[in-house]
């Protein structure tokens, strides 16, 4: 019998916490070429510090003259992720920062695999679901991000004016009879503008917001409040502390309520199955609690390089399934086809999707109408129950 009466903690990093910078700006890169072309090959990594950011990896469009022309504009994609998170600082600025490109076309060893349908790489994956929140996530993970959503949207409108990009978050959250009924602490640490402002000076702007984002009953005189507990934050982003692209895979996927398969997914294109794997292991996953067959599912896919189908299916449905898990392994890889081109194709994955994932986590956000997201949506629960 698994603990019912527990705490848990999860974290999460806004858009402007220096890894987060570098994830969106591989991710924007990677739209652009998608944009060009569905099919184009990227594996891009970014580091980024004062005053400079640094692109390298591997691209790859089928025309190579256009692949050059686009090499071109990493200067401009760089300068407007950096703008639209906000940062003016001096040492860190849109406009006065170095931009280094060192992208260069992808190994004709990698690609001969994925040409042939293969996966570019081998590797383990895992997707997670659990009815504790809406959006069948795990809660502490669902509301540290939503937290840091919210204060963003408050920054950038103008209504937070002292506020600054870098934020982090920090939920533990207590759990009676398996279930989330409060919040024992919160960490709030936010990036300011000025060093006169206090911890409890920042308190007072960012509680309400806390308040709101939380369910109601949550927050009680128990729960102890540590906003900006070291005290002044004014200098923050890569300016205060170097970012690099996938080091917050943990914050990425579920905060560490279920195993991660180790692999980042910013900066990689669809046929790395390192990203396109655990999409379709989280919406598997995802559609297994919402069809009912269970309230808490998780979902392992392992590939060799090269092979296009998966080595391995495995379920753990942690004691709550209707259905043996060995049952729910079986009709998962019936319902959807988990080859690399299968996920693709089923998902629609080949579009310029990925910018807007890389903050504030790559799951349990709404599907959107141009295919963002479309690992989130429901819509297997109907084929997996008539598999049953």
């Amino acid at each position: 019998m698994s603990r019912q009466n527990y705490i848990f903690t999860s974290e999460s990093v806004s858009e402007g916490h220096p890894d987060k910078v570098c994830d969106r700006i591989s991710d924007a890169v990677l739209d652009a070429f998608l944009a060009e072309e569905p099919n184009a090959r990227v594996a891009c990594e970014t580091f980024a510090t004062t005053n400079q950011v640094i692109v390298g990896g591997e691209v790859g469009l089928s025309d190579k003259a256009r692949l050059a022309e686009y090499m071109n504009r990493i200067d401009g994609i760089v300068r407007d992720c950096v703008k639209d998170i906000g940062y003016e600082q001096d040492a860190f600025h849109w406009a006065t920062l170095k931009v280094g490109n060192f992208l260069h076309p992808q190994s004709a060893h990698i690609s001969q695999g994925v040409d042939k349908d293969g996966a570019g790489d081998q590797g383990i994956m895992f997707g997670y679901a659990t009815d504790e929140t809406p959006e069948l996530m795990p809660a502490p993970i669902q509301y540290a991000h939503a937290i840091l959503r919210r204060l963003a949207e408050a920054r950038k409108s103008g209504a937070e004016p002292t506020l600054g990009p870098d934020a982090k978050s920090q939920l533990s959250v207590r759990y009676r009879d398996g279930k989330p009924v409060g919040v024992s602490s919160i960490v709030l640490s936010t990036q300011h503008m000025h060093e006169s402002q206090t911890s409890d000076d920042i308190r007072a702007i960012v509680e309400p917001y806390i308040r709101e984002t939380l369910p109601e009953g949550w927050i009680t005189e128990d729960t102890e409040w540590w906003v900006n507990p070291t005290g002044t934050f004014v200098i923050g982003g890569p300016d205060g502390d170097a970012g690099l692209t996938g080091r917050k895979i943990i914050v990425d996927t579920y905060g560490g309520a279920a195993p991660h398969g180790g692999g980042a997914f910013s900066g990689k294109d669809p046929t790395k199955v390192d990203r396109s794997a655990a999409y379709a292991a989280r919406y598997l996953a995802k559609n297994v609690v919402a069809a009912g067959l269970a309230t808490k599912c998780l979902i392992q896919v392992s590939y060799a390089i090269g092979v296009a189908k998966p080595l391995s299916i495995y379920a753990d449905t942690f004691g709550t399934g209707q259905i043996p898990d060995e049952q729910i392994e079986r009709i998962v890889g019936k319902c959807m086809d988990l080859t690399p081109r299968g996920i693709r194709t089923h998902l629609d994955l080949c579009r310029p999707i990925y910018a807007r994932t890389a903050a504030y986590g790559h799951f349990g956000r709404a599907p959107e109408a141009d295919g963002g997201f479309s690992w989130e949506k429901t819509d297997l629960t109907e084929a997996l129950k008539a598999a049953v």
